[in-house]
């Protein structure tokens, strides 16, 4: 077997490429979610999946791997609130909230001396509030910060941690909206992008951050430390 084949596999499949016939198939392991331009295309694409294999149609989405869709007059609501409420099996459930899930200019780093924290705890909170930032780009930056001690995690780190869970608390009911009029006007791709110029202290390398709007809804985010330290010669 391939090697490089063998580590990944396909999760979205596309059939058509214009305007008026194009349906997209989202796989993860037996679950499928279907959508597309064309209700046509997308009955036709059920029908055939129900004769070669047992599957139930659940009809509009509403809850699809811990993400949960709400259909309004306005348009479509994404968010994962039952997900960012199961916050008891870390003993937050009586936690004050705080507006902002770090403090400002906050500087985290890998000091032997610190006292140790419990690993798997640790470990178990950072994932979840990475699955968490599926839906909630306002989290993205201070996860990834957090994620960088997962190997041997202390005291400051833990509590960076549970800053993260206080403030989730406090914004329960956050959501993605995707409004309905998006066909009827003309949306624009907005971009945003940052850097916290060497903000890491124990190597100086960048942190960069972008988030894309289409309309006024987010489609796409992403915090990620470089791997490279960036210099410049003068001359």
């Amino acid at each position: 077997m391939d090697s490089s084949n063998a580590q990944l596999s396909h999760g979205v499949y596309i059939k058509g490429s214009n305007t008026t016939n194009l349906t997209v198939v989202c796989l993860y392991v037996d679950d499928l979610l279907v959508t597309g331009n064309n209700e046509t295309e997308i009955a036709n694409f059920k029908g055939e999946m129900m004769r070669e294999f047992e599957i139930t149609d659940l009809d509009l989405i509403s809850y699809f791997l811990g993400i949960e869709f709400k259909r309004t007059d306005e348009g479509l609501i994404m968010h994962q609130g039952r997900y960012a409420r199961d916050v008891k099996k870390f003993k937050m459930v009586d936690c004050n909230f705080v507006d902002t899930p770090t403090t400002t200019g906050v500087n985290l780093v890998k000091d032997p001396n610190e006292k140790e924290v419990d690993v798997t705890l640790y470990r178990q909170m950072v994932g979840s509030l990475r699955y968490l930032c599926c839906t909630r780009p306002d989290l993205l930056y201070v996860v990834g910060l957090i994620s960088r001690y997962m190997e041997n995690p202390k005291l400051s780190h833990f509590r960076a941690a549970k800053r993260i869970m206080r403030y989730v608390k406090g914004t329960l009911d956050y959501d993605i909206m995707f409004p309905n009029n998006f066909a009827a006007k003309k949306c624009n791709v907005l971009g945003y992008s940052d850097s916290d110029w060497c903000g890491d202290k124990s190597d100086r390398k960048n942190t960069t951050a972008y988030v894309f709007f289409y309309g006024d809804a987010p489609i796409s985010w992403s915090s990620k430390k470089e791997q490279v330290v960036a210099s410049s010669l003068l001359m």
